[in-house]
């Protein structure tokens, strides 16, 4: 321990804080918190390094420490990582405005100077439900010139028929060779577009999609061009927790901070949706999506970058998508985005092959699905094991060393990171999440890693499949049995007569740590009790003034409730006295006139929908999901979040109840088309779209 920290162990803490007071708050600078962030982590390495390892003793006294000071130093260097993306971020929207601006105008003079797009929708085997939503989505697009395909790996009926009744068109194959990647690439070759966009079967574009889109390529550099993944749902930690209305959902940290840093080294990448792609990229890499990787997107994008393509980032929520359902689901799409992402280490298209420049490399490194988990896995059990075995990760320290060096290097990373990306990252609940995840994740990339071929893709259920049991058996067993082993350590080392600690002047820094770490398992344990989904269809805060016209001539006007496809509920100033049971008419802005049943009375009206023609419901789903939905748009301070999560704790309803399956229309999901190709071509004739000045249409688009 150096003098420094006997004299002054708080100077370090107080210099941070006042950097990051200045570059965070006073004098905003970007480069200043990264430099502050830089230097601190160096401060701490070079005591860590130095002053903390017994490196003149032998193997049995260095295994632990050398393991805990690797682990800390892998999780440091995707920190560092991290730190370089948050370092420039880009805005888009600008030059988004522009080009919006520029085809605007070239649609108003002549529509055919603008570009055929391509538009598909991967599905396999997602229900009805979900599916028609996304190709009524599409057939709404703003674009003179968009050809709807649903490209059907599952060879079902009912989707061809589905597809052929609203106008899109339908493309199967004999086969699922090469899985999602081989379904495009198929689509690819009996289709002729020069743009594609691509869209999964949950996704649900905006009408100005392209029109925000397409003007990016008038660059001939740009290959790609991606937006977020925004969801009209709640993810399982939001909901699990009863957290829906306190945070967003766990991935606008990446869509709205990493991937607008990313555009700025030239390293966004393909999401697998909601992008749009030139079909010469395309053909310059072989006509298609590499298939050596279950997470082809990621291979498209390293292969246009070494075609001299970019992939450009819009972030703006242009596609409105489902997040995982259950918390099986959550972890069929997070384990397949992890195997996919160690196997490309492997691939000569992957970050190691060649033609890549150095900061590519950097940033394509999928190193942080391990290190992220491990060092979740070691944060739980280094104080376990120091309680339990006397195994300290560190030798020669005492508190003052602890608050000198380890305190300032947690505060400027969570601190400086938050700073960074402010309304986008929450320290509590992302250490939350991570250990969460750390369970069932760390062992498959880490298998993955010894292991990397032969994975099969998954595709994440949706809607009516996503169903899962009442409770994650496997982390909630591991969180109570490491709560268990943490009280069993804090109690041993109560009495002096069975303490194991020899460093008891360690014990109220290791017990604060321990009992941090009870805190954090007990709230993993509370994300493992799956909530019910209750409601069939998302609700909507309504938009726009709906008015109710009763069977007694009422006339009730209102803009306040919520709406779904399946329903309505208006909130009135006076009860209304309508009856229960009674049919009403609503009358709604861009929909028409619908018809329904009371099912609830009084101050707050429920209307269930009684649907007369399938042309309005699709109105109605349409004007619900291609305009801006606000479900997750909440963007509270790091602060709030933290104050909501912890008080869970004395909230938490640990009721277990099982996971109510949706009500859907059943689909003959079991029969097969017979094993050939099939393309059906949208429906002919200038009939879909939406036009510069706002005329909807209904049907599906020209071919061409």
């Amino acid at each position: 321990m150096s003098g420094i920290a006997t004299t002054a162990p708080f100077a370090p803490l107080a210099l941070l804080a006042g950097l990051l007071l200045l570059f965070g708050k006073i004098w905003p600078s970007r480069a200043g918190l990264v430099a502050t962030i830089g230097c601190t982590i160096f401060y701490y390495l070079q005591w860590r390094i130095t002053q903390t390892i017994p490196w003149g003793e032998g193997p049995g006294r260095l295994w632990w420490p050398l393991t805990c000071l690797f682990v800390e130093t892998a999780a440091l260097f995707d920190g560092a990582i991290l730190l370089a993306i948050l370092a420039r971020p880009r805005n888009r929207s600008a030059e988004a405005d522009a080009g919006e601006a520029r085809l605007r105008a070239a649609w108003a003079e002549d529509s055919a100077s603008l570009p055929a797009v391509d538009v598909f929708i991967a599905t396999y085997n997602e229900p009805r439900e979900v599916l028609e939503k996304t190709i009524l989505g599409c057939l709404a697009l703003d674009w003179p010139d968009a050809r709807v395909w649903v490209l059907d790996d599952g060879r079902r009926p009912w989707v061809r028929d589905l597809c052929v009744a609203k106008g899109a068109g339908y493309i199967n194959r004999p086969d699922n060779k090469g899985a999602k990647a081989g379904n495009i690439n198929h689509g690819l070759t009996v289709t002729s577009a020069p743009f594609v966009a691509v869209f999964d079967a949950d996704f649900v574009p905006r009408r100005d999609f392209l029109l925000r889109t397409m003007g990016f390529f008038d660059s001939r550099r740009i290959g790609i061009v991606q937006v977020p993944h925004s969801f009209y749902n709640h993810d399982p930690m939001q909901t699990n927790l009863g957290l829906q209305q306190a945070m967003p959902d766990d991935q606008r940290f990446f869509f709205e901070a990493i991937m607008p840093g990313r555009d700025g080294w030239d390293a966004a990448f393909c999401c697998g949706s909601n992008s749009v792609t030139r079909r010469t990229l395309f053909e310059s890499i072989g006509g298609g999506l590499p298939e050596g990787s279950i997470t082809e997107d990621m291979l498209l994008t390293l292969a246009s970058l070494r075609q001299g393509y970019v992939t450009r980032y819009l972030n703006e929520p242009l596609a409105y998508g489902l997040a995982p359902e259950s918390t099986a689901a959550f972890f069929v799409q997070r384990q397949r985005w992890a195997q996919g992402a160690i196997q490309i280490l492997y691939l000569k298209q992957g970050p190691l092959g060649p033609g890549l420049k150095l900061r590519h490399r950097l940033l394509f490194l999928p190193s942080a699905w391990i290190t992220q988990g491990l060092q979740s896995v070691f944060t739980v059990l280094t104080p376990i094991f120091f309680l339990l075995f006397n195994l300290a990760p560190m030798t020669g320290i005492d508190l003052e060393s602890v608050v000198h060096y380890v305190l300032p290097l947690i505060v400027a990373m969570l601190s400086g990171i938050t700073l960074l990306a402010p309304g986008r990252y929450y320290p509590l609940a992302a250490q939350i999440l991570s250990l969460f995840q750390t369970f069932r994740i760390l062992p498959v990339a880490l298998q993955t890693l010894f292991r990397p071929r032969g994975l099969v893709f998954k595709v994440t259920p949706k809607g009516s499949d996503a169903g899962g049991n009442p409770w994650e058996s496997t982390i909630l067993s591991a969180a109570l049995a490491l709560i268990a082993l943490s009280f069993a350590g804090l109690m041993i080392n109560v009495s002096a007569d069975y303490r194991v600690v020899s460093q008891v002047g360690l014990l109220p820094m290791v017990t604060f740590w321990t009992i941090f770490n009870m805190f954090m398992l007990m709230l993993v344990a509370m994300m493992c009790l799956e909530k019910p989904r209750v409601r069939g269809e998302e609700r909507f805060a309504i938009r726009q003034s709906v008015t109710l016209l009763g069977a007694q001539g009422q006339m009730i006007r209102s803009d306040r409730g919520d709406i779904s496809i399946s329903g309505l509920g208006l909130e009135i100033a006076e009860a209304s006295g309508v009856p229960l049971g009674d049919r009403v008419e609503i009358i709604l802005p861009d929909v028409g006139l619908l018809r329904g049943f009371v099912r609830r009375s009084g101050r707050r009206i429920g209307v269930e929908f009684d649907f007369h023609s399938e042309e309005l419901r699709d109105r109605l789903i349409v004007s619900l999901f291609t305009d801006e939905i606000r479900i997750n748009a909440v963007r509270p301070s790091a602060l709030a979040v933290a104050v909501a999560v912890a008080k869970r704790i004395w909230l938490a309803d640990l009721r277990l109840g099982d996971v109510i399956p949706r009500v859907v229309d059943p689909s003959p999901v079991q029969e097969k088309l017979s094993a050939a190709t099939r393309v059906i071509a949208p429906r002919s004739g200038d009939e879909g779209g939406k036009m510069p000045n706002g005329t909807m249409k209904t049907a599906a688009r020209a071919v061409g």
